[in-house]
């Protein structure tokens, strides 16, 4: 067998660079046989063995997929219960977001959690910093979400940004630009190659248009890196993302609270709410780190199942019952 690493999926194919170049290639039967989901196949990132370096006789096959170091993943789009790998092995996460209509801290915390779980270190990036008039106030709030996660900040006119991207790419490093849709991901790739390799579409004021890219990349950089270019995720979805790194202070904070299990509601002793009255924690943070805990309860279950989860959560918590009344009272009205 030969090692590889794939670079590009399509469906059933795959592209996968080896020591002669870049070959296609399908799984083997066997591996086909085993997989039990999504996360047994190959996906880009991912160092893998084939039976030949080249494919001119028919495809090469892909017979095992080597551990992975790291992994991004969503849950399948639409209804799909299943996870989706993104990418695979990657050093450093490049979490982008624009300074304009794009800046949405909710969606960042969203990011984060994910980068975290990967295990890949997320590097915040800031684009289109020439469009914003208040960078040092959302560069503070950026600051505040992502602790202990260093925060870039580039624009389509000036270098700057660019060399402190690059200073992350080294030799046999991997790393990926994540974010949504028309944030700058392509043409920071594009600026790192030195050259127009990606298609980068203009969009709305609003920061929605259709994707630049429609398949995942994986592109051999000049100063010895690789970068996995991602699609940008509509539905991103939590499946086991770290939320302790990602809410560290609120983290913290809990540990001060009189009761193990608090909820950060009306319990006595509570060091979170206490945090929220004189100012050191927002209460939107903490109702964010709430709504992405309860996603992530919610994750793989069915409709019966998700208002069964929430039933019991009213009758766990103060004033159980008179909450359980009013969400049956508003159950019956959408029937």
């Amino acid at each position: 067998f030969y090692l590889g690493r794939v670079s590009i999926q399509h469906r059933d194919l795959y592209k996968v660079i080896t020591e002669n170049g870049e070959i296609t290639a399908e799984v083997s039967g066997k591996l086909a046989f085993l997989a039990k989901d999504n996360a047994d196949y190959p996906a880009v990132g991912d160092w893998v063995m084939v039976d030949r370096l080249e494919d001119s006789s028919g495809h090469a096959i892909i017979h095992h997929i080597l551990r992975r170091k790291s992994i991004f993943q969503r849950k399948a789009a639409g209804t799909s219960q299943e996870c989706q790998i993104v990418a695979a092995n990657i050093d450093t996460a490049f979490i982008c977001m624009s300074l304009n209509n794009n800046f949405n801290l909710r969606r960042l915390e969203r990011y984060l959690s994910i980068a975290w779980d990967s295990m890949a270190t997320p590097v915040v990036v800031l684009t289109k910093a020439d469009l914003c008039t208040d960078i040092d106030a959302k560069l503070a709030e950026v600051s505040s979400i992502a602790l202990g996660v260093d925060v870039l900040v580039t624009t389509s006119m000036k270098d700057d940004g660019y060399t402190a991207v690059s200073n992350y790419i080294g030799h046999g490093k991997t790393i990926a630009f994540i974010g949504s849709s028309g944030v700058g991901k392509s043409t920071l790739i594009n600026r790192l190659l030195d050259q127009d390799f990606l298609a980068t579409r203009e969009i709305d004021g609003a920061d929605k248009g259709r994707h630049a890219t429609t398949r995942r990349q994986l592109i051999v950089l000049p100063k010895g890196g690789v970068v996995i270019d991602t699609p940008g995720m509509r539905e991103l979805q939590l499946e086991s993302a770290d939320l302790a790194k990602s809410f560290a202070d609120i983290e913290e904070l809990a540990q001060r609270c009189r009761f193990s299990d608090c909820t950060h509601q009306k319990e006595p002793g509570c060091a979170v709410r206490e945090a929220i009255t004189k100012g050191l924690l927002s209460a939107a943070r903490l109702e964010s780190f709430k709504k992405l805990q309860v996603e992530m309860n919610y994750q793989g279950l069915n409709s019966r199942q998700i208002e069964q989860e929430k039933l019991n959560r009213m009758f766990s918590g103060l004033g159980g019952i008179k909450q359980a009344r009013n969400f049956m009272k508003e159950k019956n009205k959408r029937k």
